[in-house]
């Protein structure tokens, strides 16, 4: 898939999406960097997208690691396996409130996360934020990037210590919360 198909599907389907452009380089990085990856064996990432934070994760992880990758958009999908395609790294075209279908009871060392929560129907969003806290190992972290500071409120009734970081480089600029 090129980028402007990538970047048709990402406009057709902009309430799933929850976007009105691809992460930057630079948000990405920052937000990898609040990720320890050293030993992290069970890696999970909510919202594929086009595979930027996809990539970094990818860079930074052992190679003993494994990494989910949750995408509703088959078409995202489809380009994240093409670009994807190592044996431990399992593309999951499902909702990310399945994930513990996936992780089959294994505790996640990270979970990394650019889901549009504000777009999310409320039902949905709680679902994703449960199952992300009852899957996460107790030493493990949930990573948000997001646009908004609200979410924070909503994070605090799923996570103990909430940290937040923000960039103005990247459009929209964009909070990162770091939860555990």
């Amino acid at each position: 898939m090129n980028k402007s198909s990538l970047i048709k599907e990402l406009f057709s389907n902009i309430k799933t999406t929850g976007a009105v452009t691809f992460s930057s380089r630079y948000l990405v990085n920052k937000m990898l960097s609040f990720a320890n990856f050293k030993g992290a064996k069970v890696i999970v990432e909510l919202g594929g997208g086009d595979g930027s934070i996809t990539r970094g994760i990818i860079e930074r992880m052992d190679e003993d690691a494994t990494l989910f990758v949750f995408e509703i958009s088959e078409a995202f999908c489809k380009n994240l396996r093409r670009q994807f395609p190592q044996k431990n790294v399992n593309i999951i075209c499902d909702s990310a409130g399945n994930m513990d279908e996936y992780l089959h009871g294994t505790g996640a060392d990270l979970i990394l996360s650019s889901l549009p929560f504000s777009l999310i129907p409320k039902e949905a969003r709680m679902e994703i934020y449960k199952k992300s806290r009852s899957n996460l190992k107790e030493s493990g972290y949930f990573i948000q990037i997001c646009y908004s500071y609200l979410l924070k409120f909503q994070f605090a009734n799923y996570f103990q210590c909430i940290q937040t970081a923000f960039t103005l480089r990247n459009f929209p600029p964009a909070f990162i919360m770091i939860c555990n």
